[in-house]
């Protein structure tokens, strides 16, 4: 009726609907209800976190930032309030395969068989790498996260997939936390099975653990985080240098503690 009241007299609509003219004024002077003043507040709060996250925060994630501020609202509701606003976080995409074994490689044996926890930092790191595709080809991201904190503790960026990439990150990741018998858990990429690799792992007095063959869930926590992170930097970047600031601030920003790893019980 208020949408057509230009057009046609509010008594003949009122007459047609079956509905009094009293009870159309008197819902026009009315304010906002509660339930709708309550939605406008936590719909700002879900574009803000949304806003930081870079767009990249879906309903799940935004839903666990609202109850780590106190805000306890149902999953639905949140998603609802995202549908309406449309709101979306990132999707994966096509898997590569960046993991090239060695055949006569001597694997690590495995020293986590699966047991993902840590009392005290520096006690696991898990490390993997990942790759972003842009115009120019692919950019390589290797990262080590410490399974304590669930925070990036290392991380290096290049175009290539040799195990230089990976030696940076483990020299980040040595600089930052100067561990004391880490044990550093990975795949059986011919990276991190490489001469060189053992070399330096061996003089930081790093112990080496390396997963089965083939098997995802030998290094889950840091892979989910690697596939997120492709995910979420990955808008059909041209150039190779314009994907590196938003790594970078992903990079950095989950040391600083505002980046919510998706492992949400974590």
């Amino acid at each position: 009726m208020k949408a057509n009241q230009a057009t046609w007299p509010i008594t003949t609509m009122a007459r047609l609907l079956k509905v009094s003219t009293s009870g159309f004024y008197a819902w026009l002077g009315r304010g906002p209800s509660k339930r709708a003043r309550s939605d406008a507040d936590l719909l700002a709060r879900i574009q803000a976190i949304h806003t930081r996250s870079r767009g990249t925060y879906g309903m799940p994630r935004i839903h666990v930032e609202l109850v780590h501020q106190g805000v306890h609202v149902g999953r639905k509701r949140v998603a609802r309030l995202m549908r309406i606003a449309g709101l979306c976080g990132v999707s994966r995409r096509r898997w590569i395969t960046t993991t090239r074994r060695q055949p006569d490689a001597r694997p690590a044996p495995d020293l986590v068989q699966r047991h993902f926890s840590a009392d005290a930092p520096n006690r696991l790191w898990v490390a993997d790498a990942t790759y972003v595709p842009t115009g120019e080809g692919f950019l390589y991201l290797a990262v080590v996260l410490d399974v304590f904190s669930r925070r990036i503790v290392g991380w290096s960026m290049s175009n290539h997939l040799y195990t230089e990439l990976m030696l940076r990150a483990l020299d980040m990741a040595l600089a930052q936390r100067r561990p004391n018998g880490v044990i550093h858990h990975s795949d059986q990429g011919c990276q991190y099975t490489s001469i060189a690799f053992g070399r330096r792992c061996r003089e930081a007095g790093v112990r080496l653990s390396m997963g089965t063959v083939a098997d995802c869930f030998d290094k889950a926590c840091v892979s989910h985080y690697t596939s997120s992170r492709r995910s979420e930097t990955t808008s059909g970047w041209r150039r190779r240098q314009d994907s590196l600031t938003p790594i970078a601030f992903l990079g950095e920003s989950v040391p600083g503690g505002s980046y919510r790893h998706s492992f949400l019980s974590l």
